[in-house]
């Protein structure tokens, strides 16, 4: 299994470090730009083999060779000459050695318990109650798309779900990599797929270095992303949600900090901004609602202009136009999830998006639509189910029954917003009564108060914007994983900001109880048992990811 991750995890990094070093040795030196270009150069390099391989099999495995060998001749390249500056490359170095280790954790987190030999079953129960079969449809359309192309009609998914319905980055990753090695039972696929939802580590990264937040604060960060139940959950359950998280991140680092004064003059910060919400969007479509607050948050902070506009609305166009003439040409309608969320109709008819929008909200009403968007609110605080979670949780300890309890926190954190922070919602209440203290650590203090206001602003968006019946709920797990990793963002930054030494302890105390909530295998597949070397490999590779967290300097300007 470690041989068939590593040659995952290197196919992945190559393009990607290519562009990166590419870029810096054309004289790109900021250090989150550089990540921004890697994510999406590697993002688009997937999009243009899936479009490869659907014209035919040959055009597609010469796209995933020169991929794979063109990202080893970009970094020979860039590296040839010593061009490179060693504290540039040093830092490179550190979101990639935190991706390699963040991504060994879940695998060896995930196979504690065995199951490696029908990994995607293992995987829907592992971390939480029995999840959906959705983290095998990129894997049956990659199938499909390797061998067949655009030569017949792709095959219906179980549950009537068709090719047009789920976007296909993930699906270009797969069949880019799928010459290099496969295998029938799938834990080629659920590997690679943990590596790519794990990519959501260099987005942050990114983003907390263009913050400038502390050396401290940054790891602190990322550790409580980790091993919380949004990157356990989501990473191990490869469906495609996190890796657009990547892809959003990224762009956050570029219009959430103080970056922002000067990418929003710049015409070719316009284009990769615009790349990286095209190819979250072509992740997963909920990353609308991940997209809408950083552009209201970036408009707040200073309009660009209309030139840096146009730029970026012509290379979202590029990249969405060939998805979009395929979802009403090639296997049409494609809508099915947008008319879900927006109309709340689960079924399948021949009515468009906008029509069946009106005719739902025609159907039910003022007062009825008032009432969905308050029940929106309502899932997103958790305010329905928190009081009887606590209730159960308790009677579930008291009565000696750890794993109900630990069932009981971990389906609350799946499905809420607020509830999924966990014991970091004490952030916004600390730091208002300490207010005069958090404003003495600006940076941070501010970094806190914009992820939280890009939280607001997407929970808000979202809440109004999905339907709100029984099935178009604001469950946490049908929107974008972006608004709850900016809540911990900000959560940790704020905590930092006003009590440091306090912040440390209690977020070690989080950490721990976020492992003991998430480590044991609750629902174990039969046949299965502990493993205690993947224990030792998981605990050693956090360790490692802690270790250069913690000692990631950045350079002196």
């Amino acid at each position: 299994m470690f041989a068939t991750l590593a040659l995952h995890l290197l196919l992945t990094a190559l393009p990607a470090a290519g562009a990166a070093l590419l870029a810096a040795r054309l004289g790109v030196k900021t250090v989150p730009v550089l990540l921004a270009i890697a994510l999406a150069v590697s993002g688009v390099l997937a999009l243009l083999t899936f479009w490869a391989y659907y014209g035919n099999r040959t055009l597609g495995e010469t796209s995933s060779y020169l991929i794979a060998f063109g990202g080893v001749l970009a970094i020979v390249w860039s590296l040839y000459g010593g061009h490179l500056e060693r504290a540039l490359l040093a830092q490179l170095s550190v979101p990639l050695a935190l991706w390699v280790l963040g991504t060994v954790f879940l695998v060896y987190l995930g196979f504690a318990h065995g199951g490696s030999d029908q990994p995607l079953a293992m995987s829907s129960i592992r971390f939480s109650h029995q999840l959906p079969s959705d983290n095998g449809i990129p894997e049956f359309y990659a199938d499909w798309f390797f061998f067949h192309g655009h030569q017949s009609g792709p095959p219906v998914f179980p549950g009537e779900w068709l090719s047009s319905d789920r976007p296909p980055l993930q699906v270009g990753y797969v069949v880019a990599q799928r010459p290099f090695g496969w295998d029938t039972s799938g834990l080629h696929y659920q590997l690679l797929g943990v590596a790519l939802q794990q990519l959501w580590i260099v987005g942050l990264w990114a983003l907390l270095l263009a913050a400038r937040v502390g050396r401290v604060t940054r790891a602190m960060v990322a550790l409580t992303v980790l091993v919380g139940g949004v990157a356990i959950v989501n990473g191990f359950y490869v469906w495609p949600k996190l890796l657009p998280v990547a892809m959003l991140l990224a762009a956050a680092a570029l219009v959430l900090t103080p970056l922002w004064a000067e990418l929003r003059n710049s015409l070719w910060a316009a284009a990769l901004f615009a790349a990286l919400c095209g190819l979250a969007m072509l992740g997963h479509g909920a990353s609308v609602f991940g997209v809408i607050p950083l552009l209201l948050v970036a408009a707040y902070r200073g309009l660009p202009g209309w030139r840096w506009v146009g730029v970026a609305l012509l290379v979202g166009i590029a990249l969405m136009a060939p998805w979009s003439a395929y979802q009403k040409y090639g296997d049409p309608p494609g809508d099915r999830l947008t008319k879900w969320t927006l109309a709340g109709f689960e079924e399948i008819d021949d009515r468009g998006t906008m029509e069946t929008i009106l005719d739902s909200y025609g159907e039910a009403g003022i007062g009825e639509a008032l009432r969905y968007k308050i029940d929106n609110a309502a899932m997103l605080t958790g305010s329905e189910t928190g009081l009887e979670t606590v209730e159960k949780t308790v009677d579930a300890l008291g009565e000696g029954h750890p794993g109900t309890a630990a069932r009981e926190i971990r389906t609350t954190m799946f499905f809420n917003l607020l509830p999924s922070l966990g014991l970091l919602l004490i952030a916004p209440l600390v730091m208002a009564v300490a207010r005069s203290r958090g404003r003495r650590n600006s940076l941070e203090w501010s970094f806190a108060l914009t992820c939280f206001a890009a939280l607001g602003a997407g929970a808000l968006a979202w809440g109004l914007l999905a339907f709100g019946n029984y099935a178009a709920r604001t469950s946490l797990h049908v929107g974008s994983y972006l608004l709850p990793i900016l809540g911990l963002c900000g959560a940790v930054a704020g905590l930092r900001a006003t009590f440091p030494r306090f912040a440390l302890y209690f977020l070690g105390a989080n950490a721990m109880l976020m492992l003991a909530l998430y480590a044991p295998a609750l629902d174990p597949l039969p046949g299965t048992a502990y493993s205690p070397p993947a224990l030792l490999v998981a605990a050693a590779s956090l360790a490692g990811f802690a270790a250069v967290a913690l000692e990631a300097r950045l350079a002196r300007r």
